[in-house]
């Protein structure tokens, strides 16, 4: 079973992260879906989405959940039956999930070059022209963007721009975690971001702050 990694973020908020390896055969082994999940399984085209989908679900499985515990809402985010949080994310060969007593987001993302191309629909460039090269400069893209899109699922608000409603505080490279603020109409909310590299991912996930 490829468990990549569990982090216990703290005594009730933890982070499990599949590295993708198995068949879809194997990884549907011993794994019961709704009748909607299994309808949608089904209908998915890519065979590593497929993967990702069913890796999930054995994730799930180390909390005790199983698919009969989640749901979505109508804005697409996902929910466990009960008093926990869930988050859920899929990227290539590496799916994560993130579960709390408190609203959480988490998201996985490959490195890739062509996110120089598209920085600033989601972030001011120009706060990180300084960087050394274009591979330190992708790296923290990445991490910038990972951590938005963590912000946005847990914040969970349609119409939230990445670039005008979620800022992240700036952080080095060498760093583990950062803050963030995202405010949208009337709503203000404070995170704290932890982040993590590893085989050429990104992966970060959000906290609401205690400190507002």
């Amino acid at each position: 079973m490829p468990l990549y990694k569990t982090i216990t973020v703290n005594p009730n908020t933890k982070v499990f992260i599949w590295k993708i390896e198995e068949s879809f055969e194997a990884l549907s082994d011993g794994i019961l879906l709704t009748e909607n999940c299994n309808n949608r399984v089904n209908n998915m085209k890519s065979d590593l989405h497929r993967r990702g989908f069913m890796s999930i679900r054995h994730l799930m499985a180390l909390e005790g959940f199983t698919d009969l515990d989640l749901y979505y809402d109508e804005n697409g985010k996902p929910h466990l039956t009960g008093d926990k949080h869930i988050s859920i994310t899929h990227s290539f060969n590496f799916a994560a999930i993130i579960i709390s007593d408190a609203e959480v987001g988490i998201d996985i993302e490959m490195q890739r070059n062509k996110i120089l191309r598209i920085a600033h629909k989601f972030t001011p460039i120009e706060e990180y022209r300084t960087m050394a090269n274009d591979d330190a400069l992708m790296r923290k893209l990445t991490i910038v963007w990972c951590a938005k899109e963590s912000l946005y699922k847990s914040f969970a608000e349609k119409g939230v721009s990445f670039l005008e409603n979620i800022y992240v505080e700036d952080f080095r490279l060498d760093d583990s975690e950062t803050t963030a603020i995202v405010t949208y109409e009337e709503k203000q909310q404070k995170y704290n971001v932890d982040f993590l590299e590893f085989e050429e991912f990104t992966c970060a996930y959000a906290l609401i702050s205690e400190k507002q």
